[in-house]
């Protein structure tokens, strides 16, 4: 399974689509095995997660996210969790353990994209 977190630093970040890069984990048996920084490419709509079921993507982790976005994530069967927050792996971990579920917190208003999550 490989779950990838939208990233800035070491934590989930508050809006998918504006993240630095992306961290993906690679598990097998619930435990993580691996790791790949996936530099983010852009914010272009509809793009993101065509690329990213290209990285192997089954999960997406994030703080906020459009609407679009993860209906695009799931038409791909990818899962998206948001609401999400603090260090990236224990995020990740955390979702392995079954521990963290998604909100459902869509964003709306893509002008504040820092307010996302809030």
């Amino acid at each position: 399974m490989r779950i990838i977190v939208a990233s800035d630093g070491e934590n989930v970040t508050q809006h998918f689509g504006h993240c630095k890069f992306f961290k993906a984990y690679d598990s097998e048996n619930n435990i993580i095995t691996g790791l790949e920084l996936i530099e983010n490419p852009g914010h272009r709509p509809g793009f993101l997660p065509v690329f990213l079921k290209d990285h192997g993507a089954n999960v997406i982790i994030s703080g906020g996210m459009g609407a679009a976005a993860i209906k695009l994530f799931n038409d791909n069967d990818i899962e998206v969790i948001v609401g999400a927050s603090g260090d990236s792996k224990i995020a990740a971990e955390n979702y392995l353990k079954g521990n963290l579920k998604t909100t459902g917190e869509v964003c709306h208003d893509h002008m504040h994209h820092d307010e996302c999550g809030e």
